[in-house]
């Protein structure tokens, strides 16, 4: 049975082709009483400048997503939704797609919908705002599935359904014109949809791939995703809904932690510092070091990085008073997994050959850019961070000096040349360790695993 982060590996190593236009699949046939195909918002989703606050929780950890008022905290199809008595409201042949300002990852979602006979809707999940949510996200849909005109959709087209993906139980709807109650949980590639108390749903993603037509799987890469919005996908048929609460989940929790999945290495036992050492200046200096005199500093380099790095519950956690936690051993290319945990206002890195760095803090931006590249891009592509005190998950892959990141199941660095900081006039290095950065604040890191790329190997997906 492979453990929980050799799950998300799989899902996040497994290739995947792009999906574009329309909430249908493609390479189904259309029938008569099909849901209309999605038609693509005109104006794209763009987050605030700046998000505004959440509600405050609930006793059992909620927050509300609606103020029963108007349409702030919303973003996207603002117009094509309307407030009516404590509800918002699809507005007829109009609704497009009504996004969430805030972004979700692991969480409990309970809403209450009004269905008109035969209205058609879904709910987006860890979805972006570009592009078509139910393949770059997930959709669960939301659809009048006892009207006639619907008598011939798919199974996984059916009300409760992960959209193309997975077929929710029927027959567990009220009639159109009821309110019904619905519940989606999302914990990792776990997701469960329970409808008027019924499960309709109980799916591990990670199954789906191993399942589902791989044509069919490979049109979705949102299934990846682990944090995004949430969204009402319309398609311009009336449908209300209410008493929209949130319970945020703290995300990569379930473990257990510090175990290699297949191909890969753990570089931390979860116990001690074995296969680390302390940091010795920079690459450049160390190479015109004497081997007597780079063994004496890194006597000292290694003094102080068991003064300031301890194994504490299974995470590699640092002070914030000493130096970078650098591997003993180099390498070239490789493909690494890496969870790191900040506090507020927190800053680190993780260095490659040597060399910052894929960034590490809390801003508007985002982590994961290649912060000291001053030609190529440093800034990532999109922000996909957890908040602070919750572990994020690196996937970074280093082929030559082309770099690319994924922070969460999100690609924010994408095929980037990272350049060499310590010699601008130079290519990166061939070859060199990989390091934790200091900046001064407490830090933790686990489950560092690494995979070193043989020759020949250039797929980057």
């Amino acid at each position: 049975m492979k453990t929980p982060i050799q799950t998300a590996i799989a899902l996040l190593t497994l290739s995947c082709l792009a999906a574009a236009g329309v909430a249908q699949d493609q390479a189904a046939p259309k029938a008569a009483g099909q849901p209309k195909a999605r038609q693509e918002p005109k104006a794209k989703a763009q987050p605030p400048a700046k998000l505004p606050p959440l509600a405050a929780p609930d006793a059992e950890g909620f927050i509300s997503l609606f103020n029963g008022k108007d349409l702030t905290g919303w973003v996207g199809d603002v117009v094509g939704y309307a407030v009516e008595d404590g509800a918002i409201q699809c507005t007829k042949g109009k609704g497009r797609n009504l996004y969430t300002a805030h972004q979700f990852g692991d969480f409990i979602f309970r809403f209450e919908f009004l269905l008109q006979p035969g209205t058609n809707n879904g709910v987006g999940i860890r979805a972006p705002l570009t592009g078509d949510a139910a393949y770059q996200g997930m959709e669960i849909q939301i659809i009048d599935d006892n009207d006639p005109r619907w008598a011939k959709i798919q199974p996984w087209q059916k009300h409760g359904s992960i959209y193309n993906l997975v077929p929710a139980k029927a027959g567990h709807l009220k009639p159109a014109g009821e309110w019904n109650t619905e519940e989606i949980r999302a914990v990792g590639t776990k997701i469960t949809v329970v409808l008027n108390g019924v499960t309709i749903v109980d799916a591990d993603l990670a199954e789906v791939r191993k399942t589902a037509d791989p044509k069919t799987v490979a049109k979705h890469p949102g299934i990846d995703r682990m944090i995004g919005h949430i969204g009402f996908l319309g398609h311009g048929d009336r449908v209300d809904f209410r008493n929209l609460k949130i319970k945020p989940l703290p995300p990569y929790e379930a473990g257990p932690n510090n175990a290699p999945p297949e191909g890969f290495t753990a570089l931390f036992n979860g116990k001690d510092l074995a296969g680390w050492k302390g940091l010795v200046k920079n690459p450049k200096e160390r190479a015109k070091m004497s081997p007597e005199a780079l063994a004496d500093e890194q006597k000292k380099a290694d003094e102080s990085m068991n003064l300031h790095w301890k194994a504490v519950d299974g995470a590699l956690v640092f002070d914030g008073k000493g130096k970078a936690l650098c591997t003993a051993k180099d390498y070239g290319d490789f493909e690494m997994y890496v969870d790191w945990k900040i506090h507020p206002g927190g800053d680190s890195g993780i260095y490659l050959r040597g060399s910052p760095q894929v960034q590490i803090w809390q801003r508007p931006g985002g982590s994961g850019g290649l912060y000291n590249n001053k030609t190529n891009p440093s800034e990532p592509l999109v922000p996909a961070d957890n908040p602070p005190m919750q572990w994020n998950r690196f996937r970074i892959k280093m082929i030559g000096d082309r770099v690319w990141v994924w922070l969460n199941g999100v690609k924010v660095v994408d095929n980037t040349v990272m350049e060499n900081y310590w010699e601008r006039d130079k290519p990166i290095y061939p070859a060199g360790q990989i390091e934790l950065q200091d900046h001064g604040s407490t830090l933790w890191f686990r489950n560092i695993y690494i995979r070193e790329i043989p020759a020949g190997e250039k797929d980057a997906k």
